[in-house]
């Protein structure tokens, strides 16, 4: 029994422990205590989860840069960094910094694969295997399988617009929806073949249309921070209710989006993709020995898709190791969960640039910008021997030698990322100093795009579309050189993005491909808006527009 003498006694002891644990520490006794920021980031994580709700957390971040400096607490145990010398430190090759579990919301059937691998090595085993697919060289060769899709591709996305600019008096096109069914259609078939789950969202298949319903849904951004900040096991348990347990989550209002969820349609294909790739290898295996045959009927060592390297390297692997297994062999549903990831990695990202590029060369204050393309396209293209592919559009290499179209693309790049926010890193077992700061183990730290890419000193009329400041061409636009070590669309160092040459080639030939043959300017139903992209919980938009239409982007096309 609790005497009256010992209850105010227990209740200040409470109070001193909770004053020291979640005020003093933090804001006095702390390591971090020492890095400037506003003090109620400093004491409270939801701070910045408030912003995370609001959809401003990447504004904030920018602006508090601006008020503090280079390196801001935002966190009890979380701080942003917008410094080069960071830059090197923490997402430097052999940095040691590592993901945090933050990334584990992206794992799939319950597996992890290339993007949420915490550790160094395990990455780095991954990554071993998927490189070369994924490597430039691989990318633009003329009878690679990327090559060929995109092309096939490219000539779907004309023949829609072809096909609404017959009497040559243009047309109205939200690109935000078939730019989507562009790299959807893209990305499948560089997966997983044309045979094994490729697409055809841009030939009319309304199935393949739909699957982008899920991803396209706004709740999307509330879905997202319930699981960052609730939990994702929490989120797999709402979801995972039936019968009168799921009537009440659902009378409750308690599912952060209504089913079916975020990416259910794109994990059922990609699940359904591999389970037929696998039954097909299967079933082939057996009729070669049920043949006496030492062969299998289907031969998988010309399938470029990464489905048949990774197939092709788990075979090899699996001969080499007599039959024992090892962690290096992607198999099972390791194997699909890998491709389930660069699967919804490579639509929203390659679409929502090409849509930006658009959208900036058609807007009026741009027209020059357009004009200069159209001009180094056609000119330069038509100077080329067999710069044409057997649909009549720039090929790959002759694509990737336009250097007004590459300036296009990184300025677009670096005002519209589609990945603009934070990327979290950790130190799991040493204390490590960051531009002169003391950062304990297992501190979150953290840069973003965003705020890199609006670096006045380094990018001078930041807000502003200018893509000649990446050629050097008015030394008032910033040194190119200097800019280069700034631009971080697709990260950096180890964990840099694999599928950027996959991504440029798509975007070079769709962008050369169209203004060939046709002008573009806004529509208008789309006016003075800027179009909203969804990047985990935040829309993001271009920051000089007065108004945003979210998912939406209206561009008249004229033919030439």
């Amino acid at each position: 029994m609790i005497s009256g003498f010992s209850i105010p006694v227990l209740a200040v002891g409470i109070f001193a422990y909770a004053f020291y644990q979640f005020i003093y520490y933090p804001l006095w006794a702390s390591p971090l205590s020492k890095i400037p920021g506003p003090r109620l980031f400093a004491i409270s994580k939801w701070r910045l989860a408030l912003e995370d709700w609001r959809g401003k957390r990447t504004l904030v971040i920018r602006d508090l840069h601006a008020q503090y400096g280079p390196v801001v607490r935002t966190g009890p145990s979380e701080v942003s960094f917008a410094s080069l010398s960071a830059l090197r430190t923490i997402y430097g090759a052999g940095s040691g910094f590592e993901r945090t579990s933050f990334y584990r919301m992206f794992d799939v059937y319950g597996h992890q694969n290339l993007f949420t691998y915490a550790s160094v090595r395990d990455h780095a085993q991954r990554k071993k295997l998927l490189a070369h697919a994924y490597a430039k060289s691989t990318v633009l060769r003329a009878d690679g399988l990327a090559n060929d899709l995109i092309a096939r591709n490219v000539r779907s996305y004309l023949d829609i617009l072809d096909s609404e600019n017959r009497d040559h008096s243009g047309s109205e096109h939200d690109i935000f929806e078939s730019l989507h069914w562009f790299s959807l259609d893209t990305i499948t078939g560089f997966l997983y073949g044309y045979s094994h789950g490729g697409t055809n969202a841009l030939r009319g298949n309304k199935e393949d249309q739909r699957m982008l319903t899920d991803i396209l849904d706004p709740a999307r951004r509330k879905l997202s921070w319930v699981t960052v900040h609730i939990g994702k096991r929490y989120v797999q348990w709402l979801y995972s209710r039936t019968g009168l347990t799921e009537r009440i989550v659902m009378a409750l209002g308690l599912l952060p989006m209504t089913k079916p969820a975020t990416y259910t349609a794109i994990r059922a294909h990609a699940l359904q993709s591999y389970k037929q790739f696998e039954t097909d290898t299967e079933r082939a295996d057996g009729s070669a020995a049920g043949s006496g045959h030492g062969k299998a009927a289907l031969d998988w060592s010309t399938d470029l898709s990464i489905l048949g390297v990774l197939h092709n390297q788990r075979l090899r692997s699996l001969a080499d190791l007599k039959g024992k297994d090892s962690k290096t062999i992607v198999q099972g549903l390791g194997l699909a969960s890998e491709l389930a990831d660069h699967f919804l990695a490579g639509i929203d990202t390659t679409s929502d640039a090409s849509m930006f590029a658009i959208w900036a060369l058609s807007r009026p204050e741009n027209a020059a910008y357009q004009q200069r393309l159209v001009k180094e396209v056609t000119e330069t293209i038509d100077a080329i021997p067999e710069a044409l592919d057997s649909h009549g559009n720039p090929t790959s290499e002759a694509s990737d030698r336009l250097p007004f179209l590459d300036a296009v693309l990184r300025e677009t790049l670096r005002l519209y990322a589609p990945l603009p926010a934070s990327e979290p890193r950790t130190m799991p077992n040493k204390d490590v100093m960051v531009d002169g700061f003391q950062i304990p183990a297992g501190t979150v730290v953290s840069m973003d795009p965003y705020t890199l890419h609006r670096n006045q000193d380094v990018f001078p009329q930041p807000l502003v579309f200018r893509p000649e400041r990446w050629l050097g061409e008015s030394p008032a636009l910033g040194d190119p050189v200097e800019m280069k070590r700034w631009f971080w669309a697709f990260s950096s160092g180890a964990r840099m993005c694999i599928g950027m040459h996959l991504a440029m080639a798509e975007m070079t030939m769709l962008l050369s491909a169209i203004y060939r043959t046709y002008d573009t300017r806004l529509n208008k139903k789309q006016g003075d808006a800027s179009p909203g992209i969804t990047s985990r919980f935040e829309v993001f938009s271009d920051d000089t527009s007065p108004r945003v239409l979210d998912h939406q982007c209206w561009i008249d096309f004229q033919r030439r």
